[in-house]
């Protein structure tokens, strides 16, 4: 079938709604081409358009309902699909980079200084084993701790025990190991040379070193990495996130392995988003036997996800109009109607409604364009904008405020706990003690009617207050519920609604930094009170 410019097409579904004449002129060849002027062509073929007979095709009530003819369904190739539920499938790839284990990464440090008399091991790439030597380093620093120990093992009792030890600890200290001490305490022969080596079996990743160099403490000597197991690290975008979990099973192909997939599943994905690059790192743990896999060789992967039980459209079906999405729902007879949506998780070939449709309706999945090139222009023709959006669902997620209720309740917590303070910044045990009723049915009541109780600041002190046995105790219990309360109402501006007063001592026994509540500007510090009354500062 032969296609049209958009232009055209537009125009074509534009002659439907031109103002009604008593004749309407329209092509012989393409009858869909109209106009209410006579002498025009048709913009298609070019013959004179001819008098047709009056038609009742006038102009729709709704301004949003577009009727097609059967010839303009054909011409524009409309389709549509069921709106259905079920599995929405998205495949994420990902780029990565095979790196070792870094739980079997060893980096080693010259322990003692001296100078490089013999490299055993003098290449990147070598393989070594556990224990075999990597480097001899002459020094002096170790034939003196030699030599001390064995004076110390010839003097026998004439040494301390713990001198002879503390002796044979700096030599472990300077690098050697317990056979090459036993060694020593059977030859009696100290040596200036102390021999690095491997602490563990694996590839040398870097060389520091090279014969005859002087190395200073703790100077970098050898990198060794245990290449039996590697690390596949994938570098995920923020959207891509909300579709990864640990446990999801990763396909990944390299170029150095052609017609190989490996699989395994993500083992972690890193909480921290790199701040240039907006990616976090997704890690893969695979066994390397033979060494196939190369260190730092890059690779790809990708991870098949689903999400069940969700209502599915094809995504061809969403139009973004003006910064929202939008569909086309058939209306029946060749009518359709846009309808704002709003979509979950896109995936290969569909998209997730969340709002907007309903299973069972029928989207336009082809034609969509032209059919909202004709909804602008009726919209523009009738002076109506064409601008209705679905809203967005609205999550709350602040801090709950207190209703009526619950700042009643804090209010009245507040003012007993500020006559309990003034109790304890008095020294008076008794005064408190005939408060501690009030003061818990009043943190009973106030987490009763919280509208959030479970997560407040000051639900963790539920049963914490006493009231006995002495000042120390019921200070030590008070102060951190204290501080919590303060900090509530503090929040909720109760202090200046009320004309409370919120004092602060930056050197409270429990907390460090206590806080407290009371009914006046008179400084009276209740942690400590009269040792030091007047400890502290109010805190606007």
């Amino acid at each position: 079938m032969k296609s049209f410019p958009l232009y055209l097409l537009l125009f074509t579904f534009s002659a439907g709604f031109v103002a009604a004449a008593d004749t309407v002129y329209q092509c012989p060849m393409h009858p869909w081409i109209k106009s209410d002027h006579s002498g025009e062509k048709c913009t298609i073929c070019g013959m004179a358009l001819v008098a047709a007979a009056p038609t009742d095709n006038a102009a729709p009530a709704d301004p949003n309902l577009i009727t097609l003819s059967p010839a303009q369904a054909a011409v524009t190739g409309m389709a549509t699909a069921t709106v259905e539920t079920g599995t929405l499938v998205r495949t994420v790839r990902l780029n990565g980079t095979v790196d070792d284990d870094e739980t079997r990464h060893r980096i080693l440090a010259a322990r003692v200084p001296g100078r490089v008399e013999k490299l055993h091991v003098n290449f990147v790439g070598a393989e070594v084993r556990a224990g075999e030597p990597l480097v001899t380093i002459y020094s002096p620093e170790m034939l003196t701790a030699q030599r001390t120990y064995v004076e110390h093992l010839k003097g026998g009792d004439a040494f301390a025990s713990s001198a002879r030890a503390a002796a044979r600890e700096r030599l472990l200290e300077l690098g050697l190991t317990d056979e090459e001490i036993r060694i020593l305490e059977a030859t009696l022969e100290p040596t200036a040379m102390v021999t690095v080596r491997a602490p563990m079996s694996g590839t040398v990743v870097s060389r520091a070193v090279y014969e005859g160099q002087y190395v200073a403490l703790n100077d970098r000597l050898f990198e060794i990495g245990d290449f039996s197991r590697m690390w596949f690290v994938l570098d995920a975008y923020e959207p891509d996130l909300a579709w990864l979990r640990v446990g999801q099973e990763v396909e990944i192909t390299l170029p150095s392995l052609p017609g190989t997939v490996l699989t395994a599943p993500i083992s972690f994905i890193d909480p921290n988003l790199d701040p240039m690059t907006r990616t976090a790192r997704v890690r893969v743990i695979l066994e390397n036997p033979g060494q196939r896999l190369l260190h730092r060789q890059t690779g790809t992967a990708s991870v098949r996800v689903e999400a069940p039980d969700v209502l599915l459209i094809p995504r061809s079906a969403v139009l973004q109009h003006r910064g929202r999405a939008e569909v086309f729902v058939a209306q029946g007879e060749q009518a359709y109607a846009p309808r704002p949506i709003t979509l979950g998780h896109i995936g290969d070939d569909m998209a997730e409604v969340r709002a907007g449709l309903a299973a069972g309706d029928e989207v336009v999945i082809s034609g969509g364009l032209i059919l909202d090139g004709q909804a602008e222009l009726a919209h523009a023709a009738m002076g109506h904008d064409h601008s209705t959006k679905a809203a967005p669902t609205k999550v709350a997620a602040g801090i709950p405020a207190h209703g009526d209720h619950a700042y009643a309740a804090l209010r009245t917590l507040a003012f007993t706990a500020a006559d309990a303070a003034r109790a304890l910044a008095n020294d008076d045990l008794a005064a408190y003690a005939a408060l501690h009723p009030d003061l818990t049915a009043a943190f009973a009541a106030y987490l009763k009617v919280e509208p959030d109780a479970a997560h407040s600041p000051l639900a963790q002190f539920k049963g914490t207050l006493v009231s006995g046995p002495d000042l120390r105790t019921v200070r030590r219990a008070f102060e951190p519920f204290s501080t919590a309360l303060a900090d509530v109402a503090s929040e909720e501006h109760l202090h200046h609604r009320e004309g409370l007063h919120v004092f602060q001592c930056p050197m409270t026994p429990v907390l460090g930094t206590g806080r407290w509540l009371a009914r006046d500007d008179l400084l009276r510090n209740p942690f400590f009170g009269e040792m030091m009354l007047e400890c502290g500062e109010e805190v606007e």
